[in-house]
């Protein structure tokens, strides 16, 4: 994806920056504790959370030490550390793109993705790039909007996709459309909010 869309990324997550909270946290809270604790790590385990915005997850990860956490935006990132700080968390935090992750193959017991596959402009490259920094036998947990998987769009939800994807996200893409392009296997993929509009989903590497 081009570098503008990135930008646009950033730039619109910045702008939602003073409400993010509100809706992020209130609306999916327990789907969020849901997922991590369906992703069944020890308190040792390296976890990286990827598009981890303000940090919302990190209230289900207390007693976890070892934390990274990254997003492309810097003020989003600048709230994260604040709560973490706040929680006596230990989180290593970085501004960065999700579809060009900065980290060594195999370093990660487990990746989080909540809310970023349906935004990230290439959800991918960023699924390719959560395979190879994840260790064999790693687990990934995506909680997410998605459509169901072999069915098309109609043409309502595409015209409405072109207004939902510039402002918030896509509410077209399929997970196993995603997740074909990695060797990674789908464990567990159960409704979520909305009536399953929002799903969550347990991803495995190959030991």
């Amino acid at each position: 994806m081009s570098l503008n869309t990135n930008n646009w990324n950033r730039l619109r997550y910045t702008l939602y920056l003073p409400v993010y909270d509100l809706i992020a946290d209130r609306v999916f809270r327990k789907h969020r504790q849901r997922s991590i604790e369906l992703l069944q790590a020890k308190p040792n385990d390296a976890i990286l959370i990827i598009g981890a915005g303000t940090g919302l997850d990190l209230p289900y990860l207390q007693g976890y030490t070892h934390i990274t956490a990254n997003d492309i935006t810097p003020g989003m990132i600048t709230k994260l550390k604040a709560r973490a700080k706040q929680l006596a968390i230990p989180v290593e935090a970085h501004v960065m793109n999700g579809q060009q992750l900065a980290y060594a193959d195999n370093s990660f017991d487990a990746v989080i993705l909540h809310l970023i596959i349906a935004v990230i402009p290439d959800p991918v490259a960023c699924i390719k790039e959560v395979e190879r920094v994840l260790k064999p036998g790693g687990t990934v947990m995506v909680f997410d909007k998605f459509l169901p998987d072999g069915q098309k769009p109609s043409l309502l939800r595409r015209l409405f996709n072109q207004v939902a994807s510039t402002l918030f996200s896509d509410v077209n893409r399929s997970i196993g459309k995603i997740v074909c392009h990695t060797s990674l296997q789908v464990e567990l993929n159960e409704p979520a909010a909305f009536g399953g509009t929002f799903r969550i989903v347990r991803l495995r590497k190959h030991a």
